[in-house]
């Protein structure tokens, strides 16, 4: 049994006739609001931030509601996981960001070049990091840079 999906060219044409009749991204998000950020929420980002679980405490460092300390918390959290989460999330403010750059882990530093919102003397840091892998990250997000 093949994987491979071959749609018809009848299949085709109707998908083509429909296209005009989708939606943008904007026209979805106001159909379909995201409920407001209120003192619960963050009450509940809050507890849920000390949670043995580190998938439970990753899911709050991707959060863009989270306040500041917890972020700042999650920036020294034990499990390299969370703290990656930390690094990629683009509501983390610089400071919390730039305290990663020196982070144990090679996958939160690897994290920490791609975040367009990390300042640029991180990542003049970071394009001397030890490791390849983040080095050749610095050079990739730059060669993006300059080709947009």
């Amino acid at each position: 049994m093949s994987c491979i999906r071959f749609n018809t060219p009848a299949q085709r044409r109707q998908l083509a006739a429909m296209a005009p009749s989708m939606i943008t991204a904007e026209e979805a998000a106001a159909l379909h609001p995201a409920p407001p950020v209120t003192e619960t929420k963050i009450a509940r980002l809050r507890l849920l931030a000390t949670n043995p679980n580190p998938k439970i405490r990753e899911s709050v460092a991707s959060s863009y509601h989270a306040p500041e300390d917890v972020f700042e918390t999650l920036a020294k959290d034990p499990d390299a996981g969370v703290r990656s989460w930390i690094a990629r999330n683009e509501t983390v403010s610089c400071d919390i960001l730039r305290s990663l750059a020196d982070d144990e882990s090679e996958a939160v530093r690897g994290f920490l070049a791609l975040n367009f919102y990390v300042p640029a003397d991180v990542m003049e840091k970071l394009a001397d990091d030890e490791s390849d892998t983040v080095r050749g990250l610095v050079q990739w997000k730059s060669e993006l840079a300059l080709s947009s």
